[in-house]
């Protein structure tokens, strides 16, 4: 047996025995998901609510989708407006077929345009070395999708050892190219590539998988190697103050842990689409509609009854 087919299997079984652990008893999440459900019909549309999700969706062809995706998660770090600023200022530089000029990107030659961007502390090299590790994923496996799955397990709980070999791959890629002869000692594309080994909640490429997994009135889909049951919740502020008052899980700081804790909640309620409340519940909170720690309180959640949140 390969020495790292042992390391995974060890790691997911770890996953497993901390995903179990839900903040919230079963019949308390069998009393909530009525109210979950209404939530999710009500943001269940294409323009529900501004999302850098509607970029995606443009794009009929699935490869150029997931480049689009890929970089549109990327960059879903900040306020909404300036994410999709910066989202669609890289989409006008690689043009109506983002898969094709990005298996034919070369840094020297096609870089120009992107090293004038400037997204919070990211910068246009970043972008650069973006684009170009995208062209090393399409060059070796033909697809995103098929770069990513090849580290996925169909028997893990979710996908965090496929994130962790996926960026671990990403982070292997030769720079030079991008950066020049000196590459940075943490060059700024490591900051797209995060892995849960350091405890990250990989937020943004959790977000990517969601929006090429799943396929709904908000997420674009497309792909069909990533099971949905497998998904994890992109935890960012949002998402952790609504789990936390609806007890979903029971951490005080945030990381992958919560995440995993989070999605093994909403798994008792859709074994099969854990993360379809997602978009929801996160736009809820950016919606002003969850008023925990606020003056206003709550009377404008549709939560509300179920509510404990967690001192």
């Amino acid at each position: 047996m390969p020495r790292g087919a042992t390391v995974r299997r060890s790691a997911a079984a770890g996953r497993r025995t901390r995903s179990s652990r839900a903040g919230v008893a079963p019949a308390a999440l069998a009393a909530l998901q009525p109210a979950l459900d209404r939530v999710y019909d009500a943001f269940n549309a294409p323009d529900s609510a501004r999302d850098p999700v509607q970029i995606v969706r443009r794009y009929p062809r699935v490869d150029d989708r997931e480049v689009v995706a890929f970089i549109a998660g990327a960059l879903a770090f900040g306020r909404v407006g300036s994410v999709m600023a910066s989202v669609e200022a890289i989409c006008r530089v690689l043009g109506p077929h983002p898969a094709e000029t990005t298996r034919q990107f070369e840094p020297s030659r096609d870089g120009r345009d992107l090293r004038g961007l400037v997204h919070r502390w990211t910068r246009g090299d970043d972008f650069v070395a973006l684009v170009w590790v995208l062209r090393q994923f399409l060059e070796t496996h033909g697809s995103l999708e098929r770069a990513f799955a090849s580290g996925l397990d169909p028997s893990a709980p979710d996908v965090g050892d496929a994130i962790e070999q996926f960026s671990t791959a990403a982070r292997a890629v030769d720079l030079r190219p991008a950066y020049g002869r000196t590459v940075p000692e943490t060059p700024g594309v490591c900051y797209f590539f995060t892995r849960p080994s350091t405890g990250s909640a990989c937020k943004r490429l959790n977000l990517f998988l969601r929006w090429m997994s799943r396929t709904d009135g908000v997420d674009a889909g497309g792909w069909t190697l990533v099971p949905r049951r497998q998904l994890v919740v992109p935890l960012d502020t949002h998402t952790i103050r609504v789990g936390r008052c609806l007890r979903l899980t029971r951490r005080a700081s945030p990381g992958w842990k919560m995440a995993a804790e989070i999605t093994a909640a909403l798994r008792v309620l859709d074994p099969d689409d854990p993360v379809r409340y997602d978009f929801a519940l996160c736009h809820l909170s950016m919606m002003g509609a969850c008023g925990w720690h606020t003056r206003r309180g709550n009377a404008q959640c549709p939560l509300r009854d179920h509510c404990r949140p967690a001192r």
